[in-house]
């Protein structure tokens, strides 16, 4: 978000928030909050999945028989989680996107939002440890162990920093590439729509039409992108699972997956009709809403700056 202040404007304090990212990094934590509130119950599903290479009934009659009150349990750690890491992907995107255009005029803008967006991705991976906290608090099996992300983390001390990080080759492998693949190919969709895109919409409110393209192109994107790397969550999460055991390197944890699913490739993807479901709401909706408070960010400065101006 860059809105360059006229020549021989006064600089206030409020244009000075237009200018910087901020916007970006605060449209993105909303959009996570809405979304994982929603889409929370699926996720749990799709885990059990993951793990046990259960179908999705079994998974569903799994969660009925522990109850509607531990229904939300585990929510809070992919809440932390999500609110900073999309937080992350969105502003840091945004940040390093312009700096490169500041900084390297002579690359290519393609060249300059790859390398935005592979920054972004890996940056997320420094949020490893509640990614851990959650698989550990979903999981049947350590589940009545641990009540809490508090106690989850109280726990992984004992073993050192290490712990905490269970999976971290694999959530690097993950989220530098994914990241790459939505942002480019969320703007290829986004503009072959036909409705006005997000760069012309100016001092206005978004439309319906606009919101409703951005969740077709957020969730058209994010539900090919999340099928795309599935079996890579697999192996993240058979990785995180694990608990005061030896570590699994990255392809250890794929031969353990392989082998529980009697060498299956397609017994491999179990789940990832609910991952693509669950990934078409929770993209579509997470587009949708930065896009929307983003927006209402830029004219809220732009007021501002205006109202000082005057």
């Amino acid at each position: 978000m860059v809105l360059t202040p006229l020549p021989g404007d006064n600089v206030s304090e409020c244009r000075l928030l237009v200018d910087n990212d901020r916007g970006d990094f605060l449209a993105g934590a909303i959009a996570a909050v809405v979304n994982i509130s929603i889409t929370f119950p699926i996720n749990k599903i799709m885990f059990r999945q993951m793990v046990h290479g259960v179908r999705t009934p079994t998974a569903v009659s799994q969660l009925k028989s522990e109850g509607l009150t531990t229904l939300y349990k585990g929510y809070l750690p992919p809440l932390i989680q999500k609110t900073i890491s999309t937080s992350i992907m969105f502003g840091t995107y945004a940040y390093y996107q312009r700096h490169l255009s500041i900084h390297f005029p002579q690359l290519e803008t393609t060249h300059q939002k790859m390398i935005a967006a592979l920054v972004a991705g890996t940056i997320e991976a420094v949020l490893c440890p509640f990614e851990r906290a959650q698989c550990l608090l979903q999981d049947v099996e350590h589940g009545q162990r641990f009540k809490n992300t508090a106690q989850v983390f109280s726990a992984m001390q004992a073993y050192g920093v290490r712990e905490y990080y269970r999976g971290l080759s694999a959530i690097l492998l993950r989220n530098g590439p994914s990241t790459v693949a939505f942002f480019g190919l969320r703007d290829i969709v986004r503009g072959a729509l036909p409705v006005e895109p997000p760069s012309e919409k100016g001092l206005k409110g978004l439309q319906p039409e606009q919101m409703l393209a951005d969740f077709v192109s957020g969730a058209l994107v994010g539900a090919f992108v999340s099928t795309l790397f599935y079996p890579i969550n697999v192996v993240k999460t058979r990785m995180q699972v694990e608990y005061g055991s030896p570590y699994l390197s990255l392809s250890a944890a794929f031969k353990l997956a392989y082998e529980a699913r009697d060498r299956s490739l397609r017994k491999l993807y179990y789940g990832v009709h609910l991952n693509y479901s669950r990934a078409l709401l929770s993209w579509g909706i997470t587009n949708a809403t930065y896009e929307f408070f983003k927006n209402e960010y830029e004219i809220y400065c732009r007021t501002c700056c205006d109202s000082q101006d005057d």
